[in-house]
């Protein structure tokens, strides 16, 4: 893992805790904080999976130019 990809995850895991940090600010009931709690994870994946791959095309492409 190189360091641009180390500071995307770290990143992330900032973002995750500060999603959760206000969605408990919220006092909802446990089923409704699990589901956007699960929502709120699905979302920063698939951001972090767009950029892997975004990351990936251009490694990929750098050869080719």
């Amino acid at each position: 893992m190189n360091g641009d990809m180390m500071l995307s995850v770290i990143a992330s895991i900032a973002w995750l805790i500060l999603a959760g940090s206000a969605l408990a600010s919220f006092r909802l009931s446990w089923s409704q904080m699990l589901r956007m709690a699960l929502v709120w994870i699905a979302i920063f994946t698939g951001v972090f999976l767009i950029v892997h791959w975004f990351m990936l095309a251009r490694d990929t492409a750098s050869p080719l130019i």
